[in-house]
This record gives C-alpha cells, sequence and structure tokens, in this order.
C-alpha cells in the first residue's frame, strides 16, 4: 500500500457540490433523447450520466481552497466551478465541443497545478496532455459503461472491466469502437464520402463527416439491407389487416392472451387470462376487447369495442388466481401452475392494433390472422436453459426452463431470421470496400440492433393501453410473469420495429465527442484484475446484494448476441450462458452462505482497488442505499453498514458521501412516501499505514466539533433537502470514524460502524435541536411539545409548565393571539397541517408571524394530494417572515427530520418540499415585494 501525501490537495468533490443542479440534471436524463448513449442497449442499474460526469469531474478539480488563501477568492473560485457543473451535468450542453473543451481544460489545469506545470491552452493540446499527463479512471463494475464513457468524454485515458460479456460489449460498442473509426467517412454506396448532408432545400448543406457518424451511417445502411433480406424471406408471415371498408391496413401488433382450461368441469373452455379488457384510453380513441362465447364450439372469440362504455371492471387473472369469462368459476394460482407445469397453457388473440390516420386502428382478430400466426414453426431456437435457482426471471413456476420460451414461434423466426442475414450483410460490407475490422464493428452493432429487438419481440412484453404503444420487456430489474401480451411487426413504422432498433443504436454513437482518448473494456473479475495499473483514479458503482440478478437476466440476450457475436469474440462468448457462479450477488443460488459470500468478495474487491488506486486522488464508489432494507437495533440498514465497514476495513477514510437523486419524482413509490436518494456517493482516500488509535470519547468530542460545521455548510452552501441531510452527514462523520487506525471504548473494544453510524446520528439530532434556539419563542414552545407528545394533544398542566419558561400563555397567546393551538376541558392540542389553508385568516400586523405558522402555511400549499398553490400560495408568507427567513428554514428542516422518523410521509415530505423549493420561494417573494414597492 502506498500512503497518500500529507499536504494533498482536496478536490472540489470533497469539499462541495451544487448536488440540487446534480440531481435534477440526473433525474431529467430519465426521459431519454432518442440520441443518448444508453438507447445503445438495455443494461440494469446505470447511474445516470449526468451524475457520473459531475463526480468524475469533481474527483480530479481542484477545489479553489487548495490553491487560493483569500476566502472571498476561494468563495468566487467555487461559484465559477458550481456554474460550470451546472452546464456540464446538462445532456444537451455536455454534447457540445466548447462545453468539453472548458471541462477538459479545467482538469489539465488541476493536473497541471499538482506536478508544478503550465497546462497548455489548444483543445488538441490539452486532450493529448490528459493522455499523457492524467491518471486514467477505471471502473472494476463497469456494467453498461456510463463510468467509462463520461471519463473519455472528459478527455480522460477510460478503462472498464466487467464479469458480465454483455457489459462489456455494450462498453466496448461505446468507448472502444467509435474512436477507431472517428472521421472516417460511410462505405455504403448511398452516402457522400466528403460528408453528411444536413438540412433541406436551400439550406441543405454538406458537413465533413464527423465523429462517429460515418459508423452511424453505415449502421444505418446496413440494417435496411437487413430488413430488406429479412422480408424476402418471412414477410408473408405479417400481413396487412383487413379493415372493415375492404381496405387495408399495417399491422402494428397483434394482442394475445394465455390461456389454460377452466378449472370447472362443466365447462372447460380455454380461458383467457387478461390483466384489462381495455386496449386504448387515450381520449378520443378508446377502446376495449369484448369477449364473445361459442358455445357450439365451446371457445371464446374477441370483438374489439370503439368506446368505453361496458368494460369489465375486474381482470380476469390476479395474484390470486384466474377467473373464468365463460362460466365466471374461479380457479386459483396453484391450478394456474399446474396446467402451465403441464403443457396446457396456450394462447389466444384477443385484438389487432394496426396503423391508421394519425391514430391507432383496434381490429377483431380473423381466422385467416390467427391460422397464419400459427402456421410456421421456428426451425432455430435457443436451446439454453434458464439457471434452476433463478429468482429474479419469473416463470419457474409456471413450467418455463428454457429462453426460448419466453417468445411465440413467429417472434423465434423472426429473430432468427434477423440474426441469419448478418453473413450476407458482411458481404456486401467487403463488396463496397471496408476491411474485416471495420466490417465486424458495423456487425456488433447491428448485433446489438437484434438484441435490442428481443427485448420487443418477446411474449413478455406488454402492450400499454394508456400510450397505446408496446412497453419492453424489462420495466424493472426482473422478468415478471406477464399474461396478455402484445406481438410487435417488425416489418411496420411504429415503434418496435425493426428500424427503430437500428437507428436508436446508430443514435447512441452519433452525439459522442469528435475527438477523445483511447478507451479499453476487458472482460474481468474484480477480486483479481490486473487491470488497475498506473494508479488510476477509481470511480465505480459495485453491485449492491441481491437488488440485480446481472448473469440471470443479461441471458435473456446473451442466447441471442452468442451465435451471432461469436466469431468476432470468441472470448468474450466462449460460455454456453453468462458467467454465474463467479458473480459478486447474493443470491438463493450460493445457499445458507449468499450474503457472507458477497460482503467477502466485495471486501476483497475493495482491498485491491485501495492497493492500486492513486494516491493522490479520491476514489469514489456509487452505492444504491436502501434506508430500511432491514433492520437491527432501530433504523440502521445493514446492507450500508456492510458497505461502509468493507470500505474502512480496505483501509480507506471516508470524507464525503454525497445523495444523488437518480429516480423521476414522479415514479410510483415517490408519489406517496419519502423516498431518499436512490444511490449514493462515497468519496474515499486512501487512510494512512501510521494512523494512531483514537478512543470513542475523542470521537465523539471531534463529531460535536466537526459535523456541526460540515453540516450548516451542507445547509447553506449545498442547500441539501432534509430527506438527504442525515444521509449526507454520514460523510463528516465517518471522516472522523476512519482518519484512525481504530475507534475504541474505553474497555478497550472496537467501535464497530454500526456503534459509530448510531453517535453520527446523535450529532446530526443535537445540530437540529440547537437550531431551535435561532427561532421565535412560540416556535420552540410548539417543537418542545411536539417532541415531547408526538400526536400532538398532552394535559393542559404540561403544557402551561413547559410555556412557563418561555413567558408564554397557552390561551392568551398561543391559543387566542397566534392561534398555534387549542385548549380546552384540561387538553391542549397543536392544530394540524390542514388547518394551516388559505382561508385561515392571517395574523394581524401587530402580531408577528411565527416561524411555526409561516412554515405551516407553505408546507400545506406544498403539501401532496391537497389544493394548495404550491410555490406560488408560499409567497405571502415568506413576505410577513422577511425579517427571519432563515429561521422558517431551519424549523422546515427540523420538522421533516421529526415527522420522517415518525413514519408520517406526507407531511415529511410537504415540509422537505419547503427547503427544496426554498430559493425559488424567496425568490418570488423578493420579486413580487419589489413590484407592490414600485405600485
Amino acid at each position: 500500500m502506498t500512503s497518500p501525501p500529507a499536504d494533498y490537495r482536496k478536490k472540489l468533490i470533497e469539499v462541495d457540490l451544487p448536488l440540487d443542479i446534480i440531481n435534477a440534471a440526473a433525474v431529467r436524463e430519465r426521459y431519454k433523447q432518442r440520441q443518448h448513449p444508453f438507447r445503445m442497449h438495455l443494461w440494469w442499474a446505470r447511474r445516470p450520466l449526468a451524475a457520473c460526469r459531475a463526480v468524475l469531474f469533481a474527483s480530479l478539480v481542484d477545489d479553489p481552497q487548495s490553491y487560493l488563501s483569500n476566502s472571498k477568492e476561494i468563495a468566487d473560485e467555487r461559484r465559477i466551478l458550481h456554474d460550470f457543473l451546472g452546464r456540464l451535468v446538462q445532456w444537451e450542453s455536455s454534447s457540445e465541443s466548447a462545453t468539453l473543451d472548458e471541462a477538459r481544460q479545467h482538469i489539465a489545469n488541476s493536473v497541471a497545478r499538482n506536478k508544478g506545470e503550465t497546462a497548455p491552452t489548444d483543445p488538441a493540446a490539452v486532450l493529448d496532455y490528459l493522455n499523457r499527463q492524467a491518471q486514467p479512471i477505471y471502473d472494476p463494475f463497469c456494467g453498461g459503461g456510463p463510468i467509462p464513457l463520461e471519463a473519455q468524454r472528459l478527455g480522460l485515458r477510460a478503462i472498464g472491466t466487467d464479469l458480465n460479456p454483455v457489459a462489456v460489449l455494450i462498453t466496448k460498442a461505446l468507448i472502444e469502437l467509435p474512436p477507431k473509426f472517428a472521421h472516417r467517412p460511410p462505405v455504403n454506396p448511398d452516402a457522400d464520402p466528403l460528408g453528411r448532408t444536413a438540412g433541406k432545400g436551400k439550406n441543405a448543406k454538406t458537413e465533413a463527416w464527423r465523429g462517429a457518424d460515418g459508423l452511424s451511417d453505415d449502421i444505418i445502411y446496413y440494417g435496411r439491407k437487413m430488413r430488406e433480406l429479412a422480408w424476402a424471406k418471412i414477410g408473408h408471415l405479417y400481413p396487412p389487416a383487413q379493415l372493415p371498408d375492404g381496405g387495408e391496413a399495417t399491422v402494428i401488433a397483434w394482442l394475445w392472451a394465455r390461456t389454460i382450461p377452466c378449472a370447472n368441469p362443466a365447462c372447460g373452455i380455454a380461458m383467457p387470462m387478461l390483466k384489462s379488457f381495455q386496449v386504448s384510453k387515450k381520449a378520443g380513441n378508446q377502446h376495449w376487447i369484448k369477449p364473445v362465447l361459442d358455445s357450439e364450439a365451446n371457445a371464446v372469440s374477441f370483438v374489439a369495442q370503439n368506446h368505453n362504455r361496458g368494460v369489465p371492471a375486474q381482470a380476469t387473472v390476479d395474484g390470486k388466481g384466474a377467473t373464468c369469462v365463460a362460466c365466471n368459476s374461479t380457479a386459483p394460482l396453484s391450478y394456474v401452475r399446474e396446467q402451465s407445469k403441464a403443457g396446457r397453457m396456450g394462447e389466444l388473440m384477443t385484438g389487432i392494433v394496426a396503423e391508421g390516420d394519425h391514430k391507432r386502428l383496434f381490429l377483431s382478430p380473423t381466422e385467416k390472422q390467427i391460422k397464419l400466426a400459427f402456421s410456421e414453426k421456428a426451425n432455430k431456437r435457443p436451446t439454453q436453459k434458464m439457471p434452476a435457482s433463478a429468482y429474479k426471471v419469473s416463470g419457474r413456476g409456471y413450467g418455463i426452463t428454457e429462453w426460448s420460451e419466453l417468445f411465440t414461434e413467429r417472434q423465434l423466426i423472426a429473430l432468427a431470421t434477423f440474426g441469419d442475414t448478418l453473413p450476407e450483410v458482411k458481404n456486401l460490407l467487403v463488396e463496397d470496400g471496408a476491411d474485416a475490422e471495420y466490417s465486424d464493428a458495423v456487425l456488433t452493432y447491428l448485433a446489438l440492433a437484434v438484441g435490442k429487438a428481443s427485448e420487443c419481440w418477446s411474449s413478455f412484453a406488454r402492450w400499454q393501453n394508456s400510450g397505446n404503444k408496446i412497453a419492453r420487456v424489462f420495466s424493472r430489474q426482473a422478468l415478471p410473469m406477464i399474461w396478455d401480451f402484445p406481438e410487435a411487426n417488425p416489418f411496420c413504422s411504429a415503434a418496435c420495429n425493426w428500424m427503430d432498433q437500428v437507428e436508436m443504436v446508430a443514435g447512441a454513437i452519433q452525439g459522442l465527442p469528435d475527438e477523445v482518448n483511447p478507451g479499453e473494456t476487458h472482460q474481468a473479475d474484480a477480486t483479481i484484475t490486473t487491470y488497475a495499473k498506473d494508479g488510476p483514479v477509481i470511480v465505480t458503482d459495485p453491485p449492491y446484494y441481491d437488488n440485480v440478478s446481472y448473469a440471470e437476466l443479461s441471458d435473456f440476450f446473451y442466447v441471442w448476441l452468442r451465435p451471432l457475436l461469436r466469431e468476432i469474440y470468441p472470448d468474450l462468448f466462449s460460455g454456453i450462458l453468462a458467467p454465474i457462479d463467479e458473480e459478486m450477488i447474493s443470491a438463493p443460488r450460493f445457499g445458507r452462505e449468499s450474503r457472507d459470500r458477497f460482503e467477502r468478495l466485495l471486501s476483497q474487491t475493495l482491498q485491491l482497488i485501495r492497493e492500486r488506486c492513486s494516491p493522490d486522488f479520491p476514489s469514489s464508489i456509487f452505492y444504491a442505499y436502501k434506508q430500511q432494507e432491514e433492520e437491527r437495533e432501530g433504523r440502521i440498514s445493514t446492507g450500508w453498514e456492510t458497505m461502509l465497514t468493507a470500505v474502512v476495513n480496505a483501509g480507506f477514510q471516508i470524507v464525503g458521501t454525497w445523495p444523488m437523486r437518480t429516480e423521476r419524482s414522479n415514479r410510483s413509490n415517490s408519489l406517496s412516501a419519502n423516498s431518499l436518494a436512490s444511490s449514493v456517493v462515497l468519496v474515499c482516500r486512501p487512510r494512512r499505514e501510521d494512523a494512531l488509535p483514537a478512543l470513542q470519547q475523542r470521537f465523539r468530542e471531534e463529531l460535536r466539533a466537526e459535523v456541526p460545521a460540515a453540516l450548516e455548510q451542507l445547509t447553506r452552501e449545498s442547500h441539501i433537502a432534509p430527506v438527504d441531510l442525515r444521509q449526507a452527514a454520514i460523510g463528516p462523520g465517518m471522516a472522523v470514524y476512519s482518519r484512525y487506525g481504530v475507534v475504541q471504548t474505553p474497555a478497550g473494544a472496537a467501535v464497530t460502524v454500526r456503534q459509530a453510524l448510531a453517535d453520527i446520528n446523535d450529532a446530526v439530532s443535537q445540530y437540529l435541536a440547537e437550531q431551535a434556539g435561532q427561532m421565535d419563542d412560540e416556535s420552540r414552545f410548539c417543537l418542545d411539545w411536539l417532541l415531547s407528545h408526538p400526536k400532538g394533544g398532552g394535559d393542559y398542566g404540561v403544557a402551561e409548565g413547559l410555556a412557563r419558561p418561555y413567558n408564554l400563555s397557552i390561551e392568551d397567546g398561543l391559543e387566542r393571539r397566534h392561534n398555534l393551538l387549542t385548549a380546552q376541558d384540561g387538553w391542549v392540542e397543536l392544530r394540524d397541517l390542514d388547518e394551516y389553508d388559505e382561508e385561515r385568516p392571517w395574523p394581524g400586523r401587530r402580531t408577528a408571524l411565527t416561524a411555526w405558522e409561516g412554515v405551516h402555511r407553505m408546507a400545506w400549499h406544498l403539501l401532496p394530494g391537497e389544493s394548495g398553490q404550491g410555490i406560488e400560495g408560499c409567497v405571502p408568507a415568506a413576505q410577513r417572515a422577511a425579517d427571519r427567513l432563515d429561521a422558517l428554514e431551519r424549523l422546515a428542516r427540523i420538522l421533516y427530520d421529526i415527522y420522517d422518523r415518525q413514519g408520517v410521509s406526507a407531511k415529511a415530505v410537504a415540509f422537505n418540499s419547503v427547503v427544496v423549493s426554498w430559493n425559488e420561494i424567496t425568490r418570488r417573494a423578493a420579486e413580487q415585494s419589489s413590484e407592490q414597492r414600485l405600485l
């Protein structure tokens, strides 16, 4: 191990980040643009590029306090860096060469400053300087490649490794192949070798081939050739739909339901299992499918209805079982599983979706369409079996044991046919002048398009009746059982057609920078890899316990990619399935020792990282954090404790924790709950080998001395939301704990991370309690009362005793004058949040607005599900409390923490929203006050 220098320069990530701006950009990025690298191919639980970009930049750029001494200059310079980060994290501006050049210049300046040199200023020279002088970035768990990709975009040397071959392939397609063929014109005969034509008519002009644009153009051209070749072979399986007026329309999708024999012996019909009868909920285009019983044939068919009248409210299948549409008898889920395992599960066409004039057409199935769907069997299909122990991939309980069973026969034929065209396409590439290396690159991307298509062309995809579109298989990090599904037409023009996949793959590399330093990707086990060389800066996102079963899920794609790419990447696709025995996750297949095994491998990897990382730079670890994953001795998460323990035991000092909000605010579990950030960035420095031990008392004293100042900076400068405050406080708290070789109790026992976390939580509580001292006496009384009476009510005599030290009167002051509580029949109760609605009369001008009332008025307007006016409704309270706004914000933080610990989610969310919206509330209040003065 190498100890860090005693006088190392702190990086921006160790001191201060504009977290609210980074998080906003990370959440916004989930609405992916079409030319976004994540469109290349699915990988699970990737951190947003905005978060990766911010962490990388801040890990390499010096904090101004490391090279300036004047406090004003430090603040001004830090503000400049924060403003720039605000631009850098936006995907649109980060794709502009000027923004990337500026980012690279900032990094080069820090590298040069540490070496006592002067950085070049010419963009090309800066890129060369970073290639030669900057430390490489290494991610041993590269997954879908966001960290290596962003490192490369920032001008750095990027190294990514992963055990999973699909992950390696995706990362290779993002950082290895595009730079090899940068500025190279396409070989296809339709392209102009001088450049791409942009614009139309008089505005049309030819632009020289930039970056990977030529490669992208060839991907699209030869993707069209694949479509032509496939159509010639299987186009007859995808006939148009017949319209009632005698016309024809291209089919977008055939809708199907799985069936099992009715459990009622007197019925025995093949009963369809549907989650909904409504196939379109769009206003003005609502449709549902009506079941019709043919008693002679003892069969059910469906007729499309072009309205929403009479739609059955109940589905025919749920988590308990299935209901027959013919006889209304029910069957438990155990019966459904039994029938499926016995091979009696079938498929019934329920409808046809076709292309109409600016809208979807919903048609009834026809005998011809039904027969054609079953007319041919696939002569080629994946033969690999699913792992017997798989538990994130549904179907085991229904007798589904092979990957091919997740597809209909026509889907198997389509995927195999498109894959079979690749050798023909390679011949075309060679005929058009492509060399072997370039041909293999184009085929790699086209194979990835086949992989993407498999996620659309599967019987585990879903039909979204709200958007009238096909939802891909992996809406989450698992593969649940699907009862009714759409079968896409590869040759239509709607989403999920073949060219849609090709264009997304091609578009993923179009927005990449023109000039970058080389990137490299390897398949490697993180616990033994040799690719952490030259003292790299480590930034990584390791797997988290059992969140994602990467190997099991990736086999869904692997079984299609392997036969297409085995000759190009023989080492990568040598296995029948993705490596599973070496995978670093906790899963049932590893038995009782699963969790211990994961923790052992994680510790081994972190120790390797500690040994090989650069001592001059912090290492950053993304961690998927679950706040209450498993309760032991209170609210401390065992997963979180395990990660921190592994980091500390590996020889790291934790110098920062940054909560990253990487999920949309409208996701299902955050609408009514107080969801924490989905990941946290642990910022670590190698701990000095000669670090001394310390007693627990000293540790606690240093916590009390250092945590309040750190929290003050987090709340005042970084504007940490209350929901993230305790999480972010772990950074400065663990920095104290992990700076010592060991922290010991008076008896000589080592203080565990669990105990340290409890002490850090106490320090945060003490800090929040001290904030109350800066408020008006009425608000301090209300806060004391709430803390001692969580339900808000209590004995009058107790309340009077609590009010006396504040020189307050319960009835005259707190009730009649300020209207903060009710006092009746010896019982005192704080007014509830919903009593602070907009109809509540304001106190007279002679009666000051208390912080308690002001913040409650604001929170009511931001309360989920209420009829408040949002931020605009908060403005009057901010204006009335203009001389003590700081007290309102502090009180909102305290109330969030109280209600969060009480588990009162709606109130916690409301007070959190006050703080999150604080800058906008105060800005609007100041603007309106200024306008009123002018009037």
